[in-house]
């Protein structure tokens, strides 16, 4: 009886330190795991980086799929949204000149960059996003960041809803666009239902000239419905 209980004995004393030492390893590969993250997240933000400044439209256009790639995955990485700022600014603020002839003029890769900025949702993000509002003059570009600046939602001090009345107010006069109308409706439903509605009077004008303007109907009955919308908050 007495070798029973002794081999017993040995056997959870053994099985003690199994469990210890495996226990330590695991710990030790997690540890390992954090670092080979770190280290990997470094290096693609770096290749991403200087993806984003090569020359060429189809080298930026790769870095956003790398950008969105990492977005998706959960990364509010500053020098990611540094990046989209820069590439925000192609062919704007940042331009390359070739005997006069301005070569890096890319809309395409200034919607994506103000797409995936509303993606991030960052403060940060959301003031990329405004200053795209003060410069940029293509309308598949802008109606980009009005979407994404509903999708943030944030409008501390009605800053959000003030650029975009601005824009839609700009457009209005000189080019009636639906797309550019709905985007800001939408936008706005947005702004309003995450805040408990909107106190500027900005946003009613401008629903108001969006259901006086040369748009479609159904763009109208938005901007109408809205409008209903908006005086229910408050109540």
């Amino acid at each position: 009886m007495f070798s029973l209980k002794k081999r017993f004995s040995i056997l959870i004393i053994t099985a003690v330190i199994i469990t210890s030492t495996a226990a330590a390893q695991s710990n030790s590969k997690k540890e390992m795991s954090v670092e080979e993250s770190y280290l990997q997240e470094s290096i693609e933000i770096m290749i991403i980086r200087e993806t984003a400044r090569a020359y060429t439209r189809e080298q930026k256009l790769i870095a956003l799929e790398y950008i969105g790639e990492a977005i998706d995955r959960g990364s509010t990485n500053d020098e990611i949204r540094q990046t989209l700022e820069f590439l925000s600014r192609e062919g704007r603020m940042n331009q390359a000149r070739e005997n006069g002839r301005l070569m890096n003029n890319f809309p395409e890769v200034r919607r994506q960059s103000a797409k995936y900025l509303g993606k991030m949702g960052t403060e940060e993000a959301r003031k990329s996003l405004l200053d795209i509002c003060t410069y940029e003059n293509e309308p598949m570009v802008l109606q980009e960041a009005i979407k994404s600046l509903g999708d943030i939602g944030t409008n501390e001090n009605n800053d959000t809803v003030a650029h975009i009345a601005w824009i839609m107010s700009r457009f209005n006069a000189t080019n009636p666009d639906n797309l550019m109308a709905l985007a800001t409706i939408d936008a706005f439903e947005k702004i309003a239902r995450k805040n408990n509605g909107i106190s500027a009077p900005e946003v009613p004008r401008t629903l108001n000239l969006i259901v006086e303007g040369q748009y479609v109907t159904p763009v109208k009955e938005r901007a109408r419905q809205l409008l209903a919308e908006l005086r229910t908050y408050g109540k």
